[in-house]
C-alpha cells in the first residue's frame, strides 16, 4: 500500500489540473526549467562548500579542534566521543551522519553517547549547506548576521540535546 502513495498523489494532482483546465504538461516543463536554472545558480556555492568540507577534514583541522574541545567536554560531563560531531554537523550533513554511524557502532545503540549524538544529529542544522543553497538560489552575497546567529542556534541545540538526554529517563 505504501508504494502506491506517490503514484496516487501524482495522479490526483494531474487529475485536478486537468479538471481545472490547466495545461499540466506545460506547467511541468516550466517547473523543470526553473529547477534547472536554480540548480545552475547554486552550483558554485555547493562546489565551494563541498571543497571546503573536504579540505577541513583532510587537513587535520577537524582533529586539531576536536582535541582542543575534548577537555572542556570532560569537565562538564559530556561524552568526548561526540566532539567531532559538534564541529562537523553545521558543515556537512553526510559527514555528520557518517560520524553518528561510527559512534553508534563503537558505543552501542543504547549508550548515552549514541543517544546524545542521535539527538544532536536530529535537532541541529547543516548551517553552511543551507546558507549556500538558499542564499545561492536568490543570489545573496552578504549573509550579514545569518551565520553567527545560525551557529549560536546550533550550539544551543547541541547543548540542549546533551542536557536533555543526560538528565532524562531515556539517557
Amino acid at each position: 500500500m505504501t508504494a502506491l502513495i506517490m503514484p496516487i498523489v501524482i495522479l490526483l494532482i494531474i487529475s485536478y489540473g486537468l479538471a481545472k483546465k490547466v495545461p499540466v504538461f506545460d506547467c511541468f516543463i516550466n517547473g523543470a526549467k526553473d529547477g534547472l536554472k536554480t540548480m545552475y545558480s547554486i552550483a558554485p556555492s555547493l562546489i565551494g562548500l563541498i571543497t571546503a568540507v573536504g579540505m577541513f577534514k583532510s587537513s587535520g583541522a577537524l582533529d586539531m579542534i576536536t582535541d582542543i574541545i575534548r577537555p572542556i567536554m570532560e569537565k562538564i560531563g559530556v561524552p568526548t566521543e561526540i566532539a567531532p560531531l559538534f564541529l562537523l554537523k553545521p558543515i556537512s550533513g553526510s559527514g555528520s551522519l557518517a560520524l553518528l554511524d561510527r559512534i553508534v557502532k563503537d558505543s552501542g545503540a543504547n549508550s548515552l553517547t549514541s543517544k546524545i549524538a542521535a539527538v544532536i544529529t536530529g535537532s541541529t542544522e547543516t548551517t553552511f549547506y543551507c546558507i549556500a543553497v538558499y542564499y545561492g538560489a536568490v543570489n545573496v552575497k552578504n549573509t550579514g548576521y545569518t551565520i553567527p546567529c545560525a551557529l549560536i542556534g546550533d550550539f544551543a541545540g547541541m547543548a540542549a540535546a546533551c542536557f536533555t538526554v543526560m538528565h532524562s529517563s531515556f539517557g
